[in-house]
């Protein structure tokens, strides 16, 4: 599974980060970065929080 990231909707509000900080980082420019493109099966649940969670729906999973 991918996470695919729409660099024109996100805002860097961070709240991906905090529900998954082993896959998501605000930087100190306040863009997010993807720490990982690639969705282990131990990270799955955190991965849809975040992406059902983002306000700016910049997320989504690809399966």
């Amino acid at each position: 599974m991918k996470i695919e990231l729409d660099r024109t909707k996100c805002t860097g509000l961070g709240i991906c980060e905090s529900i998954a900080p082993e896959v998501f980082e605000v930087n100190d420019d306040g863009d997010l970065v993807l720490l990982t493109e690639e969705i282990t099966d131990g990270q799955l649940a955190e991965v849809e929080q975040a992406v059902e969670g983002c306000p700016t729906a910049a997320l989504r999973l690809i399966r």
